[in-house]
């Protein structure tokens, strides 16, 4: 829906309410008029329920409304006597429209000053898990939410089973785009493993302004922009139109920024054609596609004393007098130094994909550009505002850019046709494109094992959901009982030198707030 949609069925929002609730306001001593203006009713339907007036923001908050809207229903029964079960019962599965039946068939005695205490014990407990699932949506959607590494895509930077807190006030909170949804699930409901949500109505994309702008090298939370599946199973395995903000929700480290000139030259990042520099805390992993020894190695004593992430496996190198010989899928630069050290190391071979060789996997997934994981571009970063040409040899770059980032998922209908070596828009001829957002490329740093954005190309500014802060709790699920990582416990995710953890700070804070409680206790039993 657009806005001016939104803005039409809003104002009839305000007439249906006004239908049902006008004599409720004049029973309550206010104007029949007063229930029919837009946000001011809502300011004297709260002094009318005895509510504060900045409930009515969190009417206007997509999600939150949802539950929101319960909650005034309810009360509006409440504020005139109705308190029964069956009265609560009906209003909640009418929608509201039972409101109608006691406003124009029902006598209403507005109960002035109405005591807000429930009036028995389940009210109190109904009463006080309702409103903490409410502050619990509105810190999930709009400040800060939990988030787990799945894969080792970040290996080491990140681990996976770290438990990350995702700040989504860094680059400013996103309007829920689907807002009807259950809170605080994603897009599958857990258990039932059906859709959490309504594919519509859809809320044009908003962002509120946050503290800063994404920048180069930090680590983004965002919404995979391939997912075209839905978490939970398929009856028919086709694929399926998925929300912008339902989509899988993915994590990498941002190594270019809208109007970046990006290329990777041998596995390394360039900027403009300068390498780049990443943060002391990024630890890059490589693939080394053989490890060459005079005697057979145990894969896992690699592991253990140099801190390989994975090693598979053994061969004989016939090219190498037979030596034993096995690859290493992913290690830092200082275990592969370490290991180069070792003097029954004959000969340590990292991988990279020579330039020209081209990868087919490999975004645009075009053999006349012939990328691959290591040499790649280059290539311009869609910038809002900024206008590039497009021609028969880069429009395989920018195609899913204008047909779907910019085209159906913004309502539309974009079609790129190429023609011999002419490019048509809609079935003209397209010799430039002005970008109506910013881009993004994101990268694993554990770079042979990671589906990234060369796996798929650009990262919409409409898909980022957060910036992660810390890791709360970290799990290695590696040995045989999971086991907690104390040392990553409340460690910073961005910020200078190395992770350091904060554990001991929590800790001695809650005792210090514990004691001082019983301290209090005692002086005032006293």
């Amino acid at each position: 829906m657009s806005w001016t949609s939104w803005l039409i069925f809003f104002l009839v929002l305000q007439v249906i309410h006004g239908l049902g609730t006008w004599k409720m306001y004049v029973a309550a001593g206010k104007q029949a008029w007063e229930a029919f203006v837009p946000v001011y009713n809502a300011v004297i339907f709260m002094k009318i329920l005895n509510r504060p007036w900045w409930y009515v923001f969190l009417l206007f908050l997509p999600v939150v409304n949802l539950i929101m809207f319960i909650v005034i229903w309810v009360e509006a029964l409440r504020s005139f006597g109705y308190n029964k079960a069956k009265d609560t019962a009906l209003v909640i599965i009418t929608l509201g429209l039972y409101l109608y039946y006691v406003n124009y068939t029902q006598p209403l005695n507005y109960i002035e000053n109405r005591s807000l205490h429930p009036r028995t014990s389940a009210g109190e407990w109904t009463s006080s898990i309702l409103f903490a699932v409410i502050a619990a949506t509105i810190v999930h959607t709009y400040v800060m939410q939990p988030f787990i590494i799945p894969s080792p895509s970040l290996e080491k930077t990140l681990l996976t089973g770290d438990f990350l807190f995702v700040s989504k006030m860094h680059y400013g909170p996103r309007i829920p785009m689907t807002p009807v949804a259950l809170p605080m699930v994603h897009d599958t409901i857990p258990v039932l493993h059906v859709k959490s949500y309504l594919e519509s109505p859809q809320i044009p994309y908003t962002r509120i302004p946050g503290f800063s702008k994404i920048k180069r090298n930090d680590i983004v939370v965002f919404n995979w922009p391939a997912d075209t599946l839905y978490g939970f199973p398929s009856i028919d395995n086709l694929h399926h139109y998925k929300p912008i903000d339902k989509k899988s929700n993915y994590v990498k480290r941002c190594v270019a920024i809208a109007g970046d000139l990006f290329s990777i030259v041998d596995g390394k990042v360039h900027i403009d054609g300068e390498p780049t520099v990443l943060p002391e805390r990024a630890r890059l992993q490589h693939t080394y596609k053989s490890v060459t020894t005079p005697q057979p190695i145990d894969p896992a004593m690699l592991k253990e004393e140099y801190d390989i992430t994975d090693a598979i496996g053994h061969y004989y190198d016939t090219e190498n007098d037979n030596a034993p010989t096995l690859a290493v899928s992913a290690a830092t630069v200082e275990a592969a130094a370490a290991l180069q050290a070792n003097p029954n190391i004959l000969e340590l071979n990292r991988r990279i994909d020579q330039k020209g060789s081209w990868d087919p996997a490999i975004f645009p997934y075009d053999s006349k550009i012939a990328n691959n994981n290591d040499n790649f571009g280059p290539i311009l970063i869609p910038e809002k505002g900024a206008t590039v040409d497009i021609n028969y040899n880069n429009i395989g770059y920018y195609k899913r850019i204008i047909e779907v980032y910019e085209g159906s998922e913004m309502n539309i209908i974009n079609t790129i046709a190429v023609n011999g070596k002419s490019v048509l828009l809609n079935g003209k001829s397209l010799s430039s494109y002005t970008f109506k957002q910013n881009y993004y490329w994101l990268m694993g740093d554990n770079r042979h094992n990671s589906y990234d954005s060369r796996g798929w190309g650009f990262v919409p500014e409409n898909h980022v959901v957060g910036k992660p802060v810390f890791v709360w709790m970290s799990m290695d699920w590696s040995g045989s009982f999971p086991s907690l990582r104390f040392d990553r416990m409340f460690t910073t995710v961005n910020g200078s030198g190395q992770p350091t953890s904060y554990l001991w700070i929590l800790i001695v804070g809650l005792l210090g707030y514990f004691g001082y409680k019983k301290f209090i206790k005692k002086k005032s039993n006293k």
